[in-house]
């Protein structure tokens, strides 16, 4: 026995004794037990509301973005002895006292991707001795999918001019630039929308401006065969946290590139690749997909000779290499993103950009040549 139990025990010991022995000293302390056990309970007993509560929050959230958790609790009638409160997606249990007002709203960041089964929060009840202890739980917040964050695509400084790698139709020169260029790629017209500023004058549907007198552009995609195409390969990651730094490889990639002119993205057990158009129609749902990418996924099955367009093979084995099927391709690039290693077997060839912890070289007959381009 423990707590309230054991000090009544106690406390109703005592006065048999001294009632039994006749020793007025044994009464007081028997008293004393008695009367605190007996506080702890009412205290604890009236404190404890009826219901706590959980607001509603977003079934998604991107990792390391504020989720906003807010806990109400209702029906107490005198102030919290103490108390403890959990929930799932809290890193540590946050001790209350008296002063807490009954509502905890914060803004938790949660770490790293996929889906949570949040269960109940916990609200425990007790007395500041310990004595007498209550829990109240909400109901079960259902699922939450914790998507993978995009990160900026980093050009590796090496210098300006032919001997700094270019990927899918050129990483633009000069050392202000930071972010891959997705220009040179065959477009097709896939209807008119009003004009955006900022939209180049080539884009413009002069026969719709004459009938209707608006601004009217095209509303351009990539061509099927020439936009690039991320591909993502879970089959035998490294490690869990080199899973993840690819997931958030590709999702950057495929946000940078779609953004410009349009891309594609291949996931594991795949047989097409998804198309992603620069307005992002599609990425809610190819976001969603990458965050429950698993180790040991099933490679991509449609990459052979799907593609004319630059290649990213995003991967997180242990040994990252290209297939051999993805090898060829002319003059489209080739390129292998990997997470940087500080040890372990290193990846040949010199680092064209960084993205999201993870280092992309170009390999095949492109590679070459920006070396022997570089040493000219």
């Amino acid at each position: 026995m423990s707590g309230a139990p054991t000090a009544i025990a106690l406390g109703l010991a005592l006065l048999l004794a001294g009632i039994g022995f006749d020793s007025p000293s044994l009464l007081v302390p028997g008293v004393g037990f008695l009367a605190l056990a007996i506080a702890a309970v009412l205290w604890v007993e009236l404190a404890r509301p009826s219901q706590l509560s959980r607001a509603r929050a977003p079934g998604r959230v991107v990792e390391d973005e504020p989720y906003p958790l807010c806990l109400r609790t209702s029906g107490s009638r005198l102030p919290l002895p103490g108390g403890i409160l959990t929930d799932p997606v809290l890193e540590a249990p946050v001790p209350l006292g008296p002063r807490w007002r009954g509502v905890h709203d914060v803004e938790v960041r949660l770490h790293g991707r996929g889906r949570r089964l949040l269960g109940p929060a916990r609200l425990q009840v007790r007395d500041p001795l310990g004595l007498w202890t209550r829990t109240v739980r909400s109901e079960e917040a259902g699922e939450l999918l914790v998507l993978p964050r995009v990160e900026p695509v980093v050009i590796a400084a090496r210098g300006s001019g032919r001997g700094r790698s270019r990927a899918i139709g050129g990483i633009e020169d000069g050392a202000a630039t930071s972010l891959l260029d997705a220009r040179a790629i065959e477009f097709e017209v896939d209807g008119l929308r009003p004009y955006r500023e900022g939209s180049p004058a080539s884009r413009i549907h002069w026969p719709a401006v004459a009938r209707t007198g608006e601004l009217i552009e095209r509303r351009l995609i990539a061509g099927g065969d020439s936009a690039p195409l991320v591909i993502l390969d879970a089959l035998d990651p490294l490690s869990e946290a080199d899973l993840d730094a690819a997931v958030r490889a590709a999702a950057s990639l495929c946000v940078r590139l779609a953004g410009s002119a349009g891309c594609a993205l291949l996931l594991p057990g795949d047989r097409r690749a998804s198309e992603i158009d620069s307005d992002l129609r599609a990425w809610p749902h190819l976001h969603a997909r990458l965050a429950l990418v698993e180790s040991g996924s099933a490679p991509p099955t449609g990459s052979r000779g799907m593609r004319s367009g630059a290649v990213f093979w995003v991967t997180a084995a242990a040994r990252p290499q290209l297939p051999q099927s993805l090898r060829g391709g002319g003059q489209a690039p080739r390129y292998l993103v990997s997470p940087a290693r500080s040890g372990g077997r290193a990846v040949p060839g010199a680092v064209a950009f960084t993205v999201a912890g993870c280092e992309g070289r170009a390999v095949g007959v492109r590679a070459r040549r920006q070396r022997s381009g570089a040493a000219a």
